[in-house]
This record gives structure tokens, C-alpha cells and sequence, in this order.
């Protein structure tokens, strides 16, 4: 008796929503299930990335990382050539990078706080002085080009028989006499590891 009655109560409900229109929803097509399944992935790394997979520059990358200049190797407003020299290249220098070049004159005991701000600076100075802001040609020797260390240029020279068909890289020295041992292209930068270092001004 009081299913006939839940029957009769549910029946008017059941035949309206048979009535209604029905909405067809069409299969996804494979490139939206591959748009929503497959993140964004770029076409080139970063500066950023090759410097991070770099283990052969690891020492220059630890250095950048202290600077302001690291968020911006990251970011694809900017164009940099970055002249990274290799970890034995920095390993041989006399002076580290933090501890800047040899006083001409005794320096007075300073505290340990303006030590740290000292290397800090002389940091900055060593790692600007590898920047370069711009694209650069290398088919054209001798050619300068300004770092973003104030004042200080780097001039690339051409190798007396190098071979013609071998990279433009290969083909020039810079600072009398660093060599490029590697290229490696960024999509907002170019990377040129040397044999040696860049000594600021």
C-alpha cells in the first residue's frame, strides 16, 4: 500500500525529467586531454637551469647566487652572455673572488661585520664583471663589449690559424689569452665557459 502511494508521488517527477531536453556532451579530444594532463613545459632552459646542471661551473653558479644577479638569470625579460669560468679556473686564482685583489698598503683590522659587507662587495664586482647584457658577435674580432661591472670591458680577440670551420667560439681569446672550452645556448642568454677569469676593475 505505501509503495503504491511512493509510486504514484515519484511517477509525475520521473516523466517531467524525461521530457526535458538532453545535453550531448562531445568526447574530449586528445590534445585537450593533453593540454590539461601535460604541464607547460618550454622549449629552451633558462640560464638559470644550465647553470644549476653545470657541474663543471659550480663554483662561478655559488658565487651568482650571493647577487642580485641570480633571480635574473631565471627571468626571460632580460639577454645576458654570461662568460662562466670553469671551477679548476677559479680554484687556481691566488685570491678568491671574496676576498678581492692583494692591498697595495697594511689595512687596519676591520670588524667582522665590515669584512662581511667587503665580501660581499668584491663578490658582486667579480660576478658583473662576467656579465655581459647583450647578444655579442665573435665573427667580428677585435671587439669590446661592457659588462655590468661599471667600466670594465672585455675584448675578444681572434686565434691566428684557428681552423675556419670550426666554431666562432673556438676561433677567439679574451683578456689576453682566456679561452672558450664550451657554449651552451639559454632562451634568455647565452653561456661561454672559459679556462680562465675575468678580473674586475
Amino acid at each position: 500500500m505505501h509503495l503504491s502511494y511512493l509510486f504514484v508521488f515519484i511517477l509525475p517527477f520521473t516523466a517531467s525529467a524525461s521530457l526535458q531536453p538532453q545535453i550531448i556532451i562531445p568526447p574530449m579530444s586528445q590534445n585537450t586531454e593533453e593540454s590539461i594532463t601535460s604541464p607547460f613545459t618550454s622549449s629552451q632552459p633558462t640560464l638559470a637551469d644550465l647553470l644549476t646542471i653545470e657541474s663543471s661551473a659550480s663554483i662561478y653558479y655559488s658565487y651568482a647566487r650571493e647577487t642580485e644577479w641570480s633571480s635574473r638569470f631565471s627571468s626571460e625579460s632580460v639577454w645576458f652572455t654570461v662568460l662562466v669560468p670553469t671551477n679548476k679556473a677559479v680554484m687556481a686564482l691566488a685570491r678568491k673572488p671574496h676576498q678581492g685583489p692583494e692591498p697595495v698598503e697594511p689595512q687596519p683590522e676591520i670588524s667582522e661585520q665590515e669584512l662581511d659587507e667587503r665580501s660581499r662587495r668584491n663578490v658582486e664586482r667579480w660576478v658583473s664583471a662576467h656579465i655581459i647584457p647583450i647578444r655579442i658577435s665573435l665573427s667580428d674580432t677585435p671587439a669590446s663589449y661592457e659588462t655590468l661591472q661599471d667600466g670594465k670591458l672585455v675584448t675578444f680577440t681572434s686565434i691566428p690559424d684557428s681552423k675556419p670551420d670550426s666554431p666562432e667560439w673556438m676561433r677567439v681569446t679574451l683578456e689576453d689569452g682566456v679561452r672558450i672550452v664550451g657554449m651552451k645556448e639559454a632562451q634568455n642568454g647565452v653561456l661561454y665557459l672559459i679556462d680562465g677569469t675575468v678580473v674586475p676593475n
